[in-house]
């Protein structure tokens, strides 16, 4: 059934003030604030029908009315205005450039928790474990470095402890061979091709390669952590979130377990542009008091990840959307330009 315009003005007057101060809205203050010349009586009416298809509802000690996640979805989807915010003044905050892919992430997420206060999240790139090249630094008898540079940039150390004491020679000629042959590829594809031209390489040279590619392989899985999370203790302080021991627990086990949170950012990848998911309709947010506003965002045109802000579905959506959409956008064109 559609709304009509007063239904429409109530309801938006009512979900605003609930998002403000988090007390149910009576009739009266519902007549002062939403500027319809309307009796008490007609306000009554309207909420009662409101209350009928599941927009609001009536806690029992309160003659006011709350949303429902319904009414909080109606509100998002078509009654809300979106507050313009200055794309410049974040991207100052932000610290982009020249900035590895890694702390992009981690600054991404540190935006959205700072401006929107409430927790930030950023779910990295997928990837395989691809090098762009390697190299071997002498640290001392039988101890070396393996420096493994990404495509992106990122840099992974490794230490690694050998039989032999390979002299400088011999470790650029195994970086050179290993670079040449297969840069660009994953670790465990070069461990495959090596097992075939190992029988041709010396064994000493081949040992101290096939060491470095397990090296390589471990540092590339160890450092393709799934998500980034910035700023959970600020959800200690929302009310609605910490009041008791269950809702604490829930959402603890969120962020310990991430799966569910890497679920819904999966799926909000697969989508175009500024999502909302509301505790209580989605069945991907594991509380009912938690809504996630998220938006993918790319790497050279293509979409590589997804960030968002998990907050209270009590938050003021008419900040958090703008934020999101800017920080994608953001690190978008960061991601892009390096």
């Amino acid at each position: 059934m559609q709304l009509d315009t007063r239904a429409q003005t109530l309801l938006k007057a009512l979900v605003e003030r609930y998002i403000a101060d988090g007390q149910p809205v009576g009739s009266r203050a519902l007549s002062k604030i939403s500027g319809l010349e309307l009796s008490p009586a007609t306000i009554r009416n309207i909420m009662a029908d409101l209350e009928e298809m599941g927009y609001v509802a009536s806690p029992h000690t309160s003659a006011g009315r709350i949303p429902t996640p319904r009414g909080y979805r109606i509100f998002v989807d078509t009654l809300l205005t979106v507050q313009h915010i200055d794309e410049s003044s974040v991207e100052a905050r932000m610290r982009l450039q020249h900035q590895q892919p890694q702390k992009l992430i981690a600054n991404a997420a540190q935006m959205l928790s700072s401006l929107s206060q409430f927790a930030g999240v950023v779910m990295t790139p997928r990837h395989e474990s691809v090098f762009q090249q390697i190299e071997f630094l002498r640290l001392g008898e039988k101890r070396i470095l393996l420096v493994i540079v990404s495509p992106g940039g990122d840099v992974q150390n490794r230490l690694l402890l050998t039989d032999v004491d390979y002299t400088p020679a011999q470790l650029i000629q195994s970086a050179n061979y290993i670079n040449q042959h297969f840069s660009g590829l994953a670790f465990d594809d070069v461990r495959a091709r090596l097992q075939g031209e190992l029988r041709q390489l010396q064994s000493d040279m081949g040992r101290l390669m096939q060491a470095a590619v397990e090296a390589g392989s471990e540092a590339m899985a160890e450092s393709a952590e799934d998500m980034v999370i910035a700023g959970e203790r600020n959800l200690l302080s929302v009310s609605d979130l910490s009041s008791n021991m269950t809702s604490l627990r829930q959402m603890f086990d969120m962020f310990e377990q991430k799966t569910g949170l890497m679920q819904l950012l999966d799926v909000s990848s697969k989508a175009s542009g500024v999502q909302i998911f509301i505790g209580g309709e989605s069945n991907l947010v594991p509380m009912d008091e938690m809504s996630v506003v998220t938006a993918p965002y790319e790497a050279n045109g293509k979409i590589v990840g997804t960030l968002g802000v998990i907050g209270p579905t009590r938050m003021a959506y008419e900040r958090v959307i703008p934020i999101v959409d800017i920080t994608a956008k953001l690190l978008s064109n960061a991601l892009s330009n390096n």
